[in-house]
C-alpha cells in the first residue's frame, strides 16, 4: 500500500453483543487520545473501524459487503477511507481478510485492539498491519482511562469462555476465561461515576465466572464484587450480563435480595428446553436444574424480570424436543428474550453434526417461539401498569418534552414533562405496549 494521509476523523461501527459496544467505546477513546475526532453524523470519516461479530450466519460475508460499500462510497466521493476490521471476525479470519480485501489497512482482534494506535502509524506509512494476539489483561492495562460521559456505562469484568458449547465460536475468538483484578474494576467504576455514570452494567462472556481477591485479600465472586460496587457513592444502579447457569453461586443469588442497587433483572440463557439437545450443545445444565435456579432467584427477589436466549433448529432437534422449549417458555413467562435460528459456524462441532434442520422448519419453529415470547413480554409490561418505579433518563424522545429511560426491570419507559438526561425520576406506569411503557412523572428522585 502507498503511504496515506493521517486520518483526522474516525467512525467505529460496532455489531453484535454489548461487549462489542464496550470494545467500540474503548477503541474510540484510543483514537481520541491519538488526536482523531469522531466524524459528525452524516459526514464521511477518514478512518472507519468495523467492529465485527462472528456469532451470526454469514458474518464474514457481511464484513466484505460492508468493506465493498465503503470502497464504493470512497470512489464516488473521490477520497477512500482508511478501513480497519476489528472484533471476532477479525480474530477468526484475519489472514483471509488481509488476502481478500486489499482495501483493508488493519486487522485487529478483540484482545489486541489496545495496539490500534501503533497499527495506525504503520498504516499511514503504507504498511498493512494485522494483530490477533490474545493478551487480555495486557489489553486492559494499556487502555486509556475512561472519559465517556453518560448516565449508563458498560464495565467489562471478565472475558473469554471455557464452556465450548458445540455451536459457539466465542472460545476461539475471545480465548480462555480471564477475570480482571478487583482493584482495577473498582478504580474504573469510580472513574465512570465521576464522568456521570449512575448505572453500570458488568459485562462478560460468562460474567458470573468472574473471581478475584477483594481489597482485604478475600476470595470473592461476582456477588462480592457487586457488594463492593454498591458501596461506591454516586452509583445508583448495577446490572450484569451475560451469565451462565453453571457459574451461579449462592453469593450471587443472595446479592439479588441483599443489594438494593442491583436491579431486579436476570438474563440467564437456557438455549433449549430438552435435555438431549442441551447435552448435544454441551450445555452442562438440564431443563430441571435451570428451572430450579430461576426458583431460587424468585425466592430472594419475587419481582425479578427474567430474560433468556433460545436456539431453534439445532442439529437433530425433533418437533417433540422443540415443544419442550415451548413448555419452558410457558412456565417461566420471560419479560424479555432473544431467540435465533441455529446457524453453523465453521470450525465448531455442531457444524458437522448429522441431522441439520431444513431452513423452512427452523423458520416455522422460530415464528412459533417468538409468538409466545412476544406474548409474555407484552403481558409483563401490562402487569406493570399501575406500579410506581424510578426511571433513569438516558435520552430525549422524538417529541419536545419527551424523555426515554429504563425501569428497574429494563423496560423502555417514556413520558412527557420536566427532566434532564441522567435524572432518576419517580414515574407511575400508565400504559403498556409490546416494547415500551408510557408513564407519568411524579418527582425527580435525584439529579
Amino acid at each position: 500500500m502507498k503511504p496515506q494521509t493521517p486520518p483526522k476523523t474516525y467512525r467505529v461501527k460496532s455489531f453484535g453483543c454489548q461487549m462489542n459496544v464496550y470494545d467500540g467505546e474503548r477503541m474510540a477513546e484510543l483514537l481520541g487520545e491519538k488526536g482523531l475526532h469522531s466524524a459528525p453524523e452524516g459526514e464521511e470519516a477518514d478512518l472507519v473501524v468495523l467492529n465485527t461479530c462472528h456469532i451470526r450466519e454469514k458474518a464474514a460475508e457481511k464484513v466484505y459487503s460492508d468493506i465493498g460499500r465503503l470502497v464504493k462510497a470512497g470512489e464516488e466521493a473521490g477520497k477512500a477511507p482508511m478501513i480497519a476490521v476489528a472484533g471476532c471476525v477479525a480474530q477468526a479470519e484475519g489472514e483471509e481478510i488481509m488476502a481478500r480485501a486489499p482495501a483493508v489497512s488493519m486487522v485487529v482482534g478483540p484482545q489486541a485492539y489496545h495496539r490500534l494506535p501503533e497499527m495506525l502509524d504503520k498504516a499511514v506509512q503504507g504498511e498493512r498491519a494485522s494483530d490477533t494476539d490474545m493478551p487480555a489483561i495486557a489489553k486492559f492495562d494499556s487502555l486509556p482511562q475512561r472519559t465517556r460521559r453518560s448516565p449508563t456505562a458498560f464495565l467489562t469484568v471478565q472475558e473469554g469462555c471455557d464452556k465450548f458449547c458445540t455451536y459457539c465460536v466465542v472460545p476461539y475468538t475471545r480465548g480462555a476465561e480471564i477475570s480482571r483484578p478487583f482493584g482495577d474494576l473498582i478504580a474504573e467504576a469510580r472513574r465512570l461515576i465521576e464522568a456521570g455514570a449512575r448505572e453500570i452494567t458488568l459485562l462478560g462472556q460468562n460474567v458470573n465466572a468472574w473471581a478475584g481477591e477483594d481489597d482485604k485479600g478475600h476470595d470473592v465472586g461476582l456477588g462480592g464484587l457487586i457488594h463492593a460496587l454498591a458501596r461506591l457513592d454516586g452509583l445508583e444502579r448495577i446490572r450484569y450480563t451475560t451469565s451462565h447457569p453453571n457459574d451461579m453461586d449462592d453469593a450471587l443469588i443472595a446479592a439479588h435480595g441483599e443489594v438494593d442497587k442491583l436491579m431486579p433483572y436476570l438474563h440467564l440463557p437456557v438455549q433449549s428446553g430438552n435435555d438431549r439437545v442441551l447435552k448435544a450443545m454441551n450445555r452442562a445444565h438440564t431443563a430441571e436444574s435451570y428451572m430450579r435456579l430461576l426458583e431460587r432467584f424468585r425466592a430472594v427477589r419475587p419481582d425479578i424480570a427474567l430474560s433468556g436466549d433460545f436456539i431453534v433448529g439445532f442439529p437433530g432437534e425433533t418437533e417433540a424436543e422443540f415443544e419442550d422449549t415451548l413448555r419452558i417458555v410457558d412456565e417461566v413467562r420471560y419479560a424479555q428474550a432473544f431467540s435465533f435460528k441455529y446457524s453453523p459456524r465453521p470450525g465448531t462441532p455442531a457444524a458437522t453434526m448429522v441431522g441439520q434442520i431444513a431452513r423452512e422448519v427452523m423458520d416455522d419453529r422460530l415464528q412459533r417461539l417468538q409468538a409466545r415470547l412476544n406474548r409474555d413480554q407484552l403481558a409483563f409490561n401490562e402487569a406493570s401498569v399501575g406500579k410506581t418505579c424510578s426511571v433513569l433518563i438516558e435520552r430525549k424522545g422524538k417529541h419536545p418534552g419527551q424523555w426515554l429511560g429504563k425501569s428497574p426491570w429494563l423496560q423502555s419507559v417514556w413520558f412527557e414533562g420536566e427532566a434532564a438526561i441522567g435524572d432518576l425520576v419517580e414515574v407511575e406506569l400508565l400504559e403498556a405496549g409490546p416494547n415500551s411503557v408510557m408513564g407519568r412523572p411524579l418527582a425527580t428522585v435525584s439529579a
